[in-house]
C-alpha cells in the first residue's frame, strides 16, 4: 500500500479513536439483560448488507471494495467471519432501497451500511430496521432524521462552497457558471447546491445561470451537459457537485478548455483526463473507498466492540490537480482501482 493510501486511512481511523475516547457520538450502550462488552461473547459470523445508490456509478463500487477490505481486516482481529451483503439496486430508486432494508433484515443480515438517494422513502424502513435490533450507519448521504447511529461523510454546503470558490479561482473571479446537480431529491446533493449558490454571492462578476439534474450515470450527466451547453451557449465554467459527466470521454472533445472550466467533485479514474487536459484543473476526491473502509471499520466499534462512536464521522476532500496528479493516480491504484492509465501512474509528482 502507498504511504499516501495510508494516510488517508489512518487519519480516518484516528478521527474515530479520539471521537470515542473522548466520549463524542451516540452511544452503543450495554448488551441485553445489562452485560457488558468485556462478558459479551462475540458471534461466528457477522453479516453487514450495504445498500448504495446505484451499483453502477463507480464511486459506490469503490466504497465496496473498502467496505470488504475491512471486513476482511476486522474478521482476522476479532476472529469473526464478518462478510458484506451487497444489495446495492442497480439504478437510483429510493423505494427499491428501502425494500432492500427490510430484505436485509428477514434475512439476518446483522447490520446495515447505506447511501440514501431520498431519505424521506427510507427513514421508515431504517427505523423498522433499528426497532428490529439492526444497526444502521448511513455514508455520503444521510437521512439524519432515523433512528441510524453514524453517518460517515463530509459537510454538503462546504462542500459545495468549496466547488465554487475553486472554479472562481479558475475563472477569475468572473463568468457565467451552470450547477451540474444529479438527483434533485438526494439530501446530500441539495445541500451541495446551496453551498455553490452561496459561495457565488461573494464573487460580484459571477452570475449563475442555471441548476441542471440528471440521472446519476455517466452517460445522462455528459448528455446533460451538452444540452445546456447548447441552451446556453455563454456558459463559461461548471460547478460540478458530483463527477458524473467525467466518468465518459464525451466532454474531453465536446468542451474547449480554452473557453469552458469544470471544477468537480469526484476523482476516479476516469476523470484524470479532464485534469490533464485542463477542462477540469481542479477535482475534489471524496476518498470513496473510505465509505465503505471506515463505515465497517465504525460499525463493528460500535456492535462488536460496544464502542461510542461519533454520530457524525467526518470526510474531508482531497485536491487534485496537475501538481499530485500522479500521487493521486498511484492513490486510486492502491485502493483498488486496476483501470488506472499508466501515464498517471508514472507521473513523478
Amino acid at each position: 500500500m502507498s504511504r499516501s493510501a495510508q494516510y488517508v486511512r489512518v487519519a480516518a481511523l484516528g478521527l474515530i479513536t479520539l471521537a470515542a475516547a473522548c466520549g463524542g457520538g451516540a452511544k452503543s450502550g450495554s448488551t441485553a439483560g445489562g452485560s457488558t462488552a468485556a462478558s459479551t461473547a462475540l458471534p461466528k459470523t457477522f453479516k453487514i448488507a450495504l445498500i448504495a445508490k446505484s451499483s453502477t456509478n463507480p464511486v459506490f463500487l469503490s466504497a465496496r471494495i473498502g467496505a470488504e477490505a475491512a471486513a476482511a481486516e476486522q474478521s482476522k482481529k476479532l476472529g469473526v467471519a464478518i462478510s458484506i451483503d451487497w444489495l446495492t439496486p442497480p439504478e437510483e430508486d429510493a423505494q427499491v432501497q428501502a425494500q432492500r432494508v427490510a430484505q436485509a433484515v428477514d434475512a439476518g443480515d446483522n447490520a446495515i451500511l447505506m447511501s440514501t438517494s431520498d431519505a424521506n422513502k427510507v427513514t421508515g424502513a431504517i427505523n423498522a430496521a433499528v426497532d428490529r435490533g439492526v444497526p444502521v450507519m448511513m455514508f455520503d448521504s444521510d437521512a439524519p432524521n432515523s433512528k441510524r447511529f453514524s453517518f460517515y461523510g463530509g459537510d454538503d454546503e462546504q462542500i459545495g462552497r468549496q466547488v465554487m470558490d475553486e472554479l472562481a479561482k479558475q475563472m477569475n473571479g468572473k463568468g457565467k457558471v451552470a450547477i451540474l446537480a444529479g438527483n434533485q431529491n438526494a439530501p446530500n446533493l441539495q445541500k451541495r447546491v446551496q453551498g455553490v449558490k452561496d459561495a457565488a454571492k461573494n464573487y460580484p462578476g459571477i452570475t449563475i445561470l442555471n441548476t441542471f439534474y440528471h440521472a446519476e450515470t455517466p452517460q445522462d450527466a455528459a448528455a446533460e451537459v451538452m444540452r445546456a451547453s447548447t441552451a446556453y451557449p455563454g456558459i463559461q465554467g461548471w460547478a460540478m457537485i458530483g463527477g458524473w459527466a467525467l466518468f465518459t470521454k464525451a466532454l474531453l472533445t465536446g468542451l474547449d478548455p480554452a473557453k469552458v472550466k469544470i471544477v468537480s467533485v469526484d476523482a476516479l479514474p476516469a476523470e484524470l483526463s479532464y485534469v490533464a487536459k485542463g477542462i477540469a484543473p481542479v477535482l475534489l476526491a471524496q476518498p470513496t473507498y473510505d465509505w465503505g473502509y471506515v463505515s465497517v471499520n465504525t460499525i463493528v466499534d460500535h456492535v462488536l466492540r460496544h464502542k461510542d462512536v461519533p454520530a457524525h464521522v467526518q470526510m474531508d476532500l482531497i485536491r487534485v490537480s496537475k501538481e499530485n496528479l500522479g500521487t493521486w493516480a498511484r492513490q486510486l491504484k492502491a485502493w483498488g482501482f486496476t483501470d488506472v492509465d499508466s501515464t498517471f501512474l508514472a507521473m513523478p509528482n
